[in-house]
């Protein structure tokens, strides 16, 4: 028994020296050689070994080889290793186990040619010739017998090259494999760099016998990436248990999935053939989205793609397998919107991804949608359908980003197309189709704060899309103050949907607004933060009334207005260009800016055709006051020149008429300057009714009462039309040179005109007073007597000179120095007009030539004065001969009948006037009579006024209810339509249709 063991114990030692000394003895070439040979018949590829070849023995059978290349022509695959190793424990020679310590590849690069689709197909064909039957019992029959501690790559390279797609790099791969038993874990760890990203992955089967023999087994799966792929997708972590069946299909059942902080599980199917295909369900309480939101986080030092490098994206890395996908999740947040109920679902079949929306609830609304493209397009085109019973419009526009004053749901129910992945390429190609609409939406206008005028409300409104290509047009019914506005809208939707800022960069909109007391056109670009640059028009019948409908005042003066013009509007001023303007009927056009400051800045320059500044203040031309009752007042209104304060203005004007009611100037350019609460207004010389006038206005609101002060000077001018559109005056013809320097202040238009105060000086020359004939007066001193005095616009005082110098205080022009030089007369005369009032009373004291026929020496009239009268309003004045000192003196009268012309030489008028019987009593009757009643102190003030009747036969005229006919006052005449008539003394006129008793009386004579 000893020699047996100690021959045992000899052959073991044999043994472990021969084997010690074995590697030394086998030559470097011929394993070189014969491994070469060996592990190429074994894999049917072409393996060389190149450089040294080291064997060892101790402490495990090792072998160490430079330089090792690998071929599979077959396969497309190349690689080169800079030094592959391995190792055995000693135990597997005379085990059946092999016991692997290490398998080590150095600075691989491993190369992949992607072949052409025949060759690839004919490829696959053959090795489904050659290979049959299930693998893995054989692979578990080697893993029983077989331990792996370690198989591990350092510093390798993967590269895929192919003739349809750019070079595919993965390098840096550090990886480390262990599979000690098929009882225990299977783990394996890995890192790197691809597309200018890094991965690190670890991956574990609890037992590779429960997968092997196709029983569930445990997995994990741990992947981190720097940068991240997609925000919020920095790291995943899965685990689950999978199972390998039949069919070779891999089955995940019960997994869970932690992608950054979203979680949910994982039900999974993938099904390996020559077109794989995965079949994948997740399941989830709550996906939050808004990571996906953020800017992808920067790279990490570790590199980052290099600028140009970047590809379009496309789906192509899906077109090698088929795939079914859904995904549920009770609960989904993005941004600050939140869902409910989320369905999705997702078929991919030979290229062909049809991916469908089933239910989004978001608030008080709902979404879904389909798409549907092919994945193995270089650019591919998605075409799908979105709908929508209500979405929250201020929460859809914090999910963009944006915040917007438009509340309300907005539905859609639309298709649409688009091709790319990149926002750009889709701005570009999106197309859309379908109906957009607002249900209960509100949207508020800015700047404004009453909460009843800033709000517009659409119950529903509906906008129909043809193409993104063609204008959205919305056509409908708002409502607002209360009120329905009709409102037919344009605006491009591709600018529109598409715009990446709307708030900043505006949206382009055509716009026509109909309400019922104003009109709004636009056509320019609107932005949502309250800016519009383009056209506008705007008309109201009542600017007025419109603006208290807004709840504003201060256009009180305003009724028609109308603009159209080219508008640029912000929230700190408007310009405008190429506008045209209507303001109470008064059209104009040019440009002008408005900045809102405080006070309001304005800088315009307009051209008119005619420019009435009544019109333009709201008030009518002046109107004749033929009809005011005697001592009647003007209407008094208020005179507020207070908003001049808030107003800094240069307004410069160009008019071929500017006027006010119906006296105009022109053409005129002239400047409007408003600073500090004084408006001036300065008037060039400027041609003026065939002469010249220059002015000058203040008007002055800087303190509590307004005042104005006006000069002006005129020269030339036509009085006849000048003054008959002044204040419907038609009395004076002439050419007129006037100066006027006037003040005055007064919170009321009757408070101003009686405050008037100043200077004026006018003259008339080469004219006429129509309307009387002085001369022709004395000439018919006896109709006048007898009849009274008619007032005939066809006669006239003609005139080569009349001039008065008035100084006017409290609103009354006075003069005392009025002259008139005519050909058959000179005039003097004092007497003073109201302007507050527009009433004129003027005495005039004319004196004759020697002949009524041509000029020559005056003719006293101091025993037979008579004056004319100008009295009344401007628009009606009386213009009449005043007898009453006439007929006082009837001695004097009947002697200077003889000077003035009348036949008294062929009457018996000295008899009458001189003897007894009817001389006396036509003596008496011109003289006792007419000087009793003018002594008699019984006699009223009112009574003193005494009628021809009470003259010729001492008894008074009879009062107007025992008259046959009524006679009519002069006060009464003067309010009629008909012609003025003047009685000798004031009193009543006798009746035209009989003669009077003083008519008569000469007419005897004459006899």
């Amino acid at each position: 028994m000893r020699r047996f063991i100690l021959s045992l114990l000899g052959v073991a030692a044999l043994a472990i020296a021969a084997i010690a000394v074995l590697p030394s003895l086998i030559s470097s070439d011929w394993v070189r050689a014969e491994l070469g040979r060996q592990l190429s018949a074994a894999t049917g590829s072409s393996i060389a070994f190149n450089g040294p070849v080291n064997l060892s023995a101790f402490p495990y059978l090792a072998v160490v080889a430079e330089d090792v290349t690998l071929s599979a022509e077959a396969e497309g695959i190349t690689a080169e290793f800079a030094e592959v190793s391995g190792s055995v424990a000693l135990s597997s020679l005379w085990s059946d186990r092999l016991h692997i310590k290490q398998i080590a590849l150095d600075r691989p690069v491993i190369v992949l040619e992607e072949k052409a689709a025949d060759e690839a197909a004919s490829t696959a064909d053959r090795g489904n010739e050659t290979g049959s039957g299930d693998p893995l019992p054989a692979l578990v029959a080697f893993l029983e017998r077989s331990a792996i501690e370690s198989v591990s790559i350092t510093s390798g390279t993967f590269i895929r090259r192919s003739a349809e797609d750019p070079e595919e790099v993965v390098s840096d791969v550090e990886l480390t494999l262990s599979a000690p038993d098929i009882d225990d874990e299977f783990s394996l760890s890995a890192s790197a760099r691809m597309g200018g990203r890094s991965y690190d992955t670890s991956f574990t089967i609890s037992t590779l016998r429960s997968l092997l023999e196709r029983q569930p087994a445990d997995v994990t799966l741990a992947v981190e990436a720097d940068p991240a792929p997609a925000p919020g997708m920095s790291s995943l972590e899965a685990s689950g248990q999978v199972t390998l069946n039949a069919n070779g299909s891999y089955q995940i059942r019960g997994g869970e999935v932690e992608a950054g902080e979203q979680a949910f599980s994982l039900n999974a199917l993938f099904v390996p053939g020559q077109r794989a295909r995965f079949l994948l369900d997740l399941e989830a309480d709550r996906l939050d989205l808004t990571p996906f939101m953020d800017a992808a986080p920067e790279a990490s030092q570790s590199g980052a793609p290099s600028a140009g490098t970047a590809n379009p994206a496309n789906l192509q890395f899906l077109a090698g397998f088929d795939a079914d996908m859904s995904i549920n999740a009770a609960a989904l947040v993005l941004g600050e919107i939140s869902a409910s109920d989320v369905s999705f679902s997702a078929a991919l079949k030979d290229g062909e991804l049809a991916a469908e929306l089933g239910h989004l609830g978001i608030d008080a609304g709902s979404l879904a949608a389909n798409v549907a493209t092919n994945v193995t397009a270089d650019e591919p085109v998605f075409r799908g359908r979105l709908a929508s019973k209500g979405l929250d419009i201020a929460k859809l526009s914090a999910l963009a980003g944006q915040t917007v004053p438009l509340s309300g749901a907005l539905t859609i129910d639309a298709g649409f197309a688009f091709r790319g992945l990149d926002g750009e390429a889709i701005r570009k190609t999106v197309d859309l189709a379908g109906t957009i609409g607002l249900r209960d939406a509100a949207y508020t206008l800015p700047g404004i704060a009453d909460e009843t005028m800033r709000e517009v409300k659409a119950k529903k409104i509906t906008a129909r899309i043809e193409s993104l290509a063609k204008p959205l047009r919305v056509a409908g019914r708002l409502q607002w103050r209360n009120k329905p506005v009709d409102v037919d809208l344009q605006i491009p939707a591709a600018d529109t949907i598409l715009a990446g800022n709307l708030s900043a960069e505006g949206i382009p909109l055509k716009l026509q607004m109909k309400m019922p007391d104003a009109n709004l056109s636009l056509d320019g670009k609107a932005a949502l933060a309250g800016t519009y640059a383009g056209k506008l028009g705007f008309s109201t019948a009542d600017l007025s009334a419109f603006l208290a409908g807004l709840g504003q005042s201060g256009a009180e003066s305003i009724g028609p207005l109308a603009f159209n013009g080219n508008v640029d509007a912000g929230t700190t001023g408007v310009s405008f260009q190429k506008a045209t303007i209507s303001v109470n009927g008064i059209e104009g056009a040019g440009s002008g800016s408005v900045e809102l400051t405080t006070p309001l800045k304005i800088s315009t320059a307009l051209d008119f055709e005619e420019l009435d500044l009544a019109r333009l203040a709201g008030t009518h031309s002046p109107a004749p006051q033929a009809k005011m009752a005697k001592g009647a007042e003007a209407a008094d209104a208020p005179l507020d020149l207070s908003s001049l304060r808030s107003i800094d203005a240069t307004i410069n004007v160009n008019a071929k008429k500017l006027g006010y009611g119906k006296v105009f100037a022109g053409p005129v350019a002239t400047s409007l300057v408003i600073s500090q609460g004084v408006a001036s207004l300065t008037l060039p010389e400027t041609p003026f009714y065939g002469g010249h006038v220059v002015a000058s206005l203040r008007a002055d609101g800087s303190q509590s009462e307004p005042s104005i002060a006006l000069k002006t000077s005129i020269a030339g001018a036509a009085a006849a039309p000048l003054l008959t559109d002044m204040a419907g005056f038609k009395h004076l013809e002439g050419a007129l040179k006037a100066e006027f320097d006037v003040t005055g202040a007064g919170g009321t238009t009757r408070t101003l005109a009686k405050s008037l105060q100043g200077n004026a000086n006018v003259g008339f020359s080469d004219g006429a007073i129509h309307g009387i004939d002085i001369a022709n007066v004395y000439n018919n001193l006896v109709s006048l007597m007898t009849s009274g005095f008619k007032q005939d616009e066809s006669k006239a005082t003609t005139f080569t000179e009349l001039g008065a110098s008035f100084a006017i205080e409290g609103g009354v022009a006075r003069t005392e120095d009025l002259k008139l030089v005519g050909p058959l007369i000179r005039m003097t005369g004092n007497g003073a007009a109201d302007l507050a009032q527009s009433t004129l009373n003027f005495r005039l004291e004319p004196r004759l030539v020697a002949s009524l026929k041509g000029q020559g020496a005056e003719i006293s009239t101091d025993g037979i004065g008579v004056p004319v009268v100008v009295e009344g309003s401007f628009a009606a004045p009386r213009i009449y001969p005043d007898l009453s000192d006439l007929l006082k003196n009837p001695d004097a009268a009947l002697a200077k009948l003889k000077d003035f012309g009348l036949p008294i030489d062929k009457l018996p008028i000295g008899d009458l006037l001189n003897g007894d019987g009817a001389g006396a009593a036509v003596k008496d009757l011109l003289g006792g009579t007419l000087d009793k009643a003018l002594k008699d102190k019984a006699f009223k003030q009112e009574e003193q006024q005494l009628s021809i009747e009470e003259i010729i036969g001492g008894d008074p005229a009879p009062k107007p209810d025992e008259a046959a006919v009524e006679i009519p006052t002069n006060e009464e005449a003067a309010k009629a339509d008909a012609p003025t008539e003047q009685p000798a003394n004031g009193a009543e006129v006798p009746s035209e249709e009989a003669d009077g008793p003083m008519e008569g009386f000469f007419k005897q004579l004459l006899r």
